[in-house]
């Protein structure tokens, strides 16, 4: 008979791990609170141990297909002159070639098809509860339905219910910053992105712009702020922190769309005492959440994933899979969680003397053979092996 599953969270992590369990024969069922696929969404630069798992799982050209070519990342004054940028050619050819520029929806459309109708993905859903009972989980819907099963992962993310039915607790390490991200419609900013993924060269504030197919533009903001709670109306506030921004930036702001398709959070990581009891586990953001400053939470979510159902597949018990998981896993997402704290002011610097650190430490990346030293640090040692 075969095993089962319900995972919570039709994320990244969530498409990932069921792609997974559905090749190792496993009934996978899938609940989503969304109401449907999520539109919005960064573009990321996808390398490291993810890229090692995609190519694993069979999607690498799939994801190859829906990639961008991105020539290079520019920081531009309030004219929109390049002050520092950095060849993602030479970056590319520092990881040897294994990187792809992908938005984050155009990831998690690849992972659906791939799952196909291997897994039962239910949107508008959520778990409403669980309960061990003998050698699995009863998991109660917020249907009212329920099911006893081999295992309950939460994969639904940094606000994760189940991490907070599982431990008692939801508290983030906040750090100081909140985000954005919208895509919107311009030709003639467009235009003057060409194949850039540009950042304006700015103090505690800073918004990135790039160009996406069909003429469309994704923008990405993050700012600092001394506030956890996000603002009641946050399409008011993103347009008040960043008023003044000269070059494109007004046009951008000018479309930024209404609160209910607008992208906004806190940027905060997760830390844990454990990730799983009994036969539930946390995946991805809900348990290793590195933030944006880090670059790499959608790697990790599909590597861990990886990770996870291989454990599952050799381990002899659901119990000892997850303790397997935990183990060789904790330590990688704690090593990049801590790298990005300390390169937190290099992404967003606080002072202007940070500011012009940032645009030489640029300048001196694209000397020959200091690129590859930073490759090295971005992607870490990093082995995927059960």
């Amino acid at each position: 008979m075969a095993r089962s599953v319900v995972i919570c969270g039709a994320g990244i992590a969530g498409l990932s791990l069921a792609h997974e369990l559905v090749r190792h024969r496993w009934d996978v069922t899938i609940v989503e609170r969304a109401p449907g696929p999520r539109e919005q969404g960064y573009m990321m630069d996808f390398f490291g141990p993810g890229y090692v798992a995609a190519e694993r799982m069979g999607i690498l050209d799939r994801l190859r297909e829906l990639s961008y070519d991105v020539k290079a990342l520019a920081y531009v004054d309030h004219r929109g002159r390049t002050r520092a940028g950095l060849s993602y050619a030479k970056f590319s050819q520092a990881l040897d070639g294994r990187l792809l520029s992908i938005m984050r929806p155009d990831l998690e459309r690849a992972l659906r098809a791939a799952v196909g109708s291997g897994a039962d993905i239910r949107y508008g859903r959520t778990v409403s509860g669980f309960s061990e009972e003998g050698d699995g989980v009863a998991v109660e819907l917020d249907d009212g339905s329920r099911r006893h099963v081999d295992l309950l992962v939460g994969a639904d993310g940094i606000h994760s219910r189940i991490r907070s039915l599982l431990l008692g607790t939801n508290q983030l390490r906040y750090l100081g910053l909140h985000t954005a991200a919208f895509i919107f419609s311009d030709p003639a900013v467009h235009a003057a992105l060409g194949s850039r993924f540009v950042m304006t060269d700015t103090v505690d504030r800073v918004i990135g712009l790039y160009g996406l197919r069909e003429g469309r533009v994704a923008a990405f903001a993050a700012h600092t702020s001394a506030e956890q709670a996000l603002p009641d109306d946050p399409r008011a506030a993103l347009l008040d922190r960043y008023a003044g921004l000269g070059w494109v930036i007004p046009h951008a702001l000018e479309q930024c769309p209404p609160n209910d398709e607008l992208y906004y959070d806190q940027v905060a990581q997760v830390e844990l005492p454990r990730w799983h009891r009994g036969h539930v586990a946390l995946l991805g953001d809900s348990c290793q959440a590195v933030s944006l400053l880090a670059g790499q939470g959608a790697s990790l979510a599909v590597a861990g994933a990886h990770l996870l159902a291989g454990h599952l597949a050799s381990a002899p018990s659901v119990p000892v899979a997850l303790a397997r998981y935990e183990r060789q896993w904790r330590p990688v997402v704690t090593a990049r969680q801590e790298a990005s704290r300390r390169g937190a002011e290099w992404f967003l610097p606080l002072s202007q003397a940070r500011r012009r650190q940032r645009l030489l430490m640029l300048r001196l990346m694209n000397l020959p053979g200091l690129n590859r030293l930073l490759a090295g640090g971005l992607v870490g040692r990093t082995r995927l092996r059960t």
